[in-house]
């Protein structure tokens, strides 16, 4: 049996098989309301036939996105237009589907990357806001200066992650996954490159872990059991002197302790001095040490594009579940091709079935429910978790 075709159990959730879409950005909102863009691409993701799918980056706060056209989730307006793409998703397939929630910290008030190569705005810019982090200190040296949060602040943005993990609860996600990678807030504080402070968020290892910690804990609280809930994390900055394998590896056991149900496995995105040799599978080896130290799922990621390759990973036991990112977007039926070449079989929506080649008749399989019958009209009434 194919493992990349086995089931996955993940906290309180058995994903189907081990095809992951991981988050990625579509700087498509308006005031962070999810739009016509995500109703025809949230579906879309739903019926590639992955297990699970985990929407892009969420800003917990207006502050805390990305760009002026980055999703959000913190407050009634953001709820139900996230509410609303999301029902479209789940109405015509039973994909697990999750969330992680962002804060861009220094990494705020941008512009979209296809414009403008995703610079910060001009603080004279009328979209421009005021972005915040562990120090004053950009991530270039001419980029606007960011905040320092007091101990005020950092209380405010543990708040933000809990309001929108509640939200999130409210409007049906089975899964949480915060995020703590790509230079973003949570990694500010992480890495020393980026956190200089001397109070109790910085200087050791102990000091610049809280606020990641804090929030995970704050958030493990506020969500129900039947929510799973992770955390994505950089294993290393590229850079000497910064983040790196062995402080992950501690991040990593600390959040076990804490009850976390999965970490997915990334790198890079907090210095711009990084230096990265990309190749396929560049980052599985920091998967496959974390894996090593935790029982909890691990997920790769990361030029993880011929699926042969995802085989492999799992065969050799060095992840417990593959996201295919840019790969997916370039392919959306990447699943129904790794089956077909890996000799296994995966559930479609009914109106697909005919889909499968010639002599491939076994390759695709109906929902074990008819069309419309997969939480379409009120995502709000469904039990969170319930997917299993």
């Amino acid at each position: 049996m194919s493992q990349l075709f086995s089931p996955l159990r993940i906290g309180p959730l058995t994903l189907p098989n081990r095809i992951v879409v991981p988050p990625m950005c579509q700087y498509s909102s308006q005031d962070g309301r999810a739009s016509s863009w995500h109703h025809a691409h949230w579906p879309q993701l739903a019926l590639s036939g992955a297990g699970l799918v985990i929407i892009e980056a969420t800003a917990v706060e207006p502050a805390g996105r990305i760009s002026w056209a980055d999703l959000g989730l913190w407050d009634d307006a953001t709820e139900q237009a996230f509410g609303a793409a999301l029902a479209a998703a789940r109405q015509w397939s039973p994909a697990a589907i999750g969330v992680q929630l962002a804060h861009a910290g220094r990494k705020a008030s941008s512009h979209r990357p296809w414009e403008h190569e995703g610079r910060p705005l001009d603080p004279d810019d009328g979209r421009a806001w005021q972005t915040v982090s562990a120090c004053a200190q950009g991530y270039r040296p001419s980029d606007p200066t960011p905040q320092a949060l007091d101990e005020a602040g950092i209380g405010r943005v543990v708040e933000a992650f809990v309001d929108s993990a509640r939200r999130a609860v409210r409007v049906g996600v089975d899964l949480i996954e915060l995020h703590a990678a790509h230079g973003y807030l949570l990694h500010q504080f992480l890495s020393p490159l980026s956190n200089r402070r001397e109070d109790g968020y910085g200087g050791t290892l102990e000091g610049r872990m809280r606020l990641a910690l804090r929030v995970f804990d704050a958030v493990r609280e506020a969500v129900p059991a039947g929510v799973a809930l992770g955390v994505r994390i950089s294993a290393t900055d590229w850079v000497p002197g910064g983040w790196d394998l062995p402080q992950s590896l501690v991040l990593a056991r600390a959040l076990q302790a804490r009850g976390c149900d999965f970490i997915h496995v990334s790198s890079g995105g907090l210095d711009a001095r990084q230096k990265i040799v990309l190749q396929p599978g560049y980052q599985v080896p920091f998967a496959d040490a974390i894996r090593r130290e935790v029982d909890m799922p691990v997920i790769a990621v990361g030029l993880i594009t011929e699926p042969a390759q995802a085989e492999a990973i799992l065969a050799a036991g060095q992840a417990d579940a593959i996201a295919v990112g840019r790969g997916l977007l370039f392919d959306p039926r990447w699943p129904w091709h790794a089956a077909a070449a890996l000799g296994a079989s995966l559930e479609t929506a009914p109106q697909y079935l005919r889909a499968a080649p010639h002599g491939l008749s076994g390759l695709l399989r109906p929902y074990p429910q008819g069309p419309g019958e997969h939480g379409a009209a009120s995502p709000a009434g469904r039990q969170p978790g319930s997917r299993r």
